[in-house]
């Protein structure tokens, strides 16, 4: 009998995994009330809070302005500003100062990036729901506890307005992974089973096995492997090839498991588009103060302002990388597999989106996250037969922001930066400046 395709494996394995979770032992009452199928508390939060205005209405040449001060919050990592309307622009500044839950001292003022620049393609059911906003970059300021921003319009052909519905998003990333499974085996799991916490959880099992054709169920970290290795891969995946595979070595990719990803808060199952014909890189433009071991708590909030505060299905990126050079898998439906995401407004289609994590505009990348993108491109556009030197056409999908009207075939690189199709500085311009480098190595890793 012939082995089963790819795909049909993977739900094999990602079904029988449900089983094996059905038939385990239930867990016990102390950890079950973190698991989110319970109903129970899960890890992080996200706290919303409304603007009040600042500026006297009425007084002429006024320029209309909005903030919050509070103290004696909760715990919170990382901020955005939301508004009502997602096809409305913040044209002003938003500036915003915090105070550390540490130490008690109040930070010095800095800005937040006014535009959130990705996004759902237009049409699409992700981008026409009706809980999607519009929303600032968000901003990691790491453990605070109080809060001052201010929001001011900028003047526009003498008129300036602010978008109505502003709030303040304050996200608490809850702990890392290993702390929640301590805290479960603290608590008495099973001998010889891994901890049972809000991690698992039916929407957790699928997510994990999106890759079980490349990896083992429920790992944290899916291996590195040579170039003999990822091509005998790739044609258990595909077939036997026509001619010489050019792809690049598969590089070690941290899972969602493994950066602590709440899979209860994402829309249930996945969503594809047909291959993967280019890829575009962002920066996250939420700041590098950040360590490379709190990149997972920077994803996982990330993960969260993109879902319960822009109100889109799932984190939009379908790969991140951090300063040091981690990759970590974005998007939910498996890292082998053609993800749909929501990075580039238009562009979407056909396409992934790889972000490094930080604000690269003045700042200069780090050489191991440009040479990560470029390890991951090598690989992933290898799966493809796509050749990161090359150029590809690509079918706008139109949208605010878009260079390109809606159904014009537009010819980009293979590896692009986000502002090739998008009104945007992103991905900053000094890590604009590297995709060359990016494009040469990722061409070298897939022996062309």
């Amino acid at each position: 009998m012939p082995p089963l395709p790819a795909p049909l494996r993977s739900i094999g394995a990602a079904c029988a995994a449900v089983l094996a979770l059905a038939q385990a032992p239930p867990a016990s009452a102390s950890t079950s009330g973190a698991m989110s199928g319970s109903g129970g508390a899960v890890p992080g939060s996200t706290r919303s809070l409304p603007l009040a205005p600042l500026s006297r209405d009425g007084v002429p040449g006024a320029v209309p302005e909005q903030g919050l001060r509070r103290t004696g919050l909760g715990r919170f990592a990382l901020l955005g500003v939301v508004w009502a309307d997602p096809g409305a622009e913040l044209r002003g500044r938003v500036r915003v100062r915090t105070r550390s839950a540490v130490t008690g001292k109040w930070t010095g003022w800095q800005d937040v990036e006014a535009h959130a620049d990705h996004g759902a393609d237009p049409g699409t059911a992700e981008r026409s729901a009706r809980r999607v906003r519009g929303a600032t970059a968000p901003l990691w300021v790491g453990a605070s506890d109080g809060v001052d921003v201010r929001v001011r319009a900028e003047k526009t052909g003498g008129r300036s307005a602010l978008p109505p519905g502003l709030r303040l998003e304050l996200v608490d990333p809850g702990g890392d992974p290993g702390e929640t499974a301590g805290e479960a085996a603290a608590a008495g799991a099973p001998a010889g089973e891994p901890p049972r916490t809000a991690l698992d959880t039916e929407a957790a099992i699928a997510a994990s096995g999106a890759n079980a054709d490349i990896a083992a169920f429920g790992t944290t970290e899916i291996p590195e492997l040579d170039r003999p290795a990822t091509e005998r891969e790739m044609t258990r995946l595909q077939g036997p090839s026509r001619g010489k595979p050019y792809i690049g070595p598969r590089p070690k990719i941290v899972t969602r498991r493994g950066w602590g990803a709440d899979e209860s808060l994402r829309e249930h199952g996945f969503v594809y588009t047909k291959k993967i014909k280019a890829a575009f890189v962002h920066h996250t433009a939420s700041g590098n103060k950040y360590t490379c071991a709190q990149a997972p708590s920077v994803i996982r909030g990330i993960y969260r302002y993109h879902v319960k505060s822009m109100g889109w299905r799932d984190i939009g990126y379908n790969f991140l990388v951090d300063k040091c050079g981690r990759l970590y898998e974005g998007r939910a439906g498996g890292v082998a597999k053609a993800v749909f995401g929501a990075h580039t407004l238009g562009f979407n289609t056909d396409s992934m989106g790889v972000a490094v994590i930080g604000s690269y505009g003045t700042t200069q990348p780090p050489g191991a996250a440009v040479t990560a993108v470029a390890r991951l491109a090598a690989w992933k556009l290898g799966l493809y037969g796509a050749d990161p030197r090359a150029k590809t056409y690509l079918t706008s999908g139109g949208g605010s922001g878009n260079l390109y009207p809606k159904g014009k075939k537009v010819r980009l690189n293979v590896l692009s930066g986000h502002r090739d199709g998008y009104a945007t500085e992103c991905p900053g311009k000094r890590l604009y400046a590297k995709l060359g480098t990016a494009r040469t190595g990722a061409a070298r890793y897939q022996g062309r």
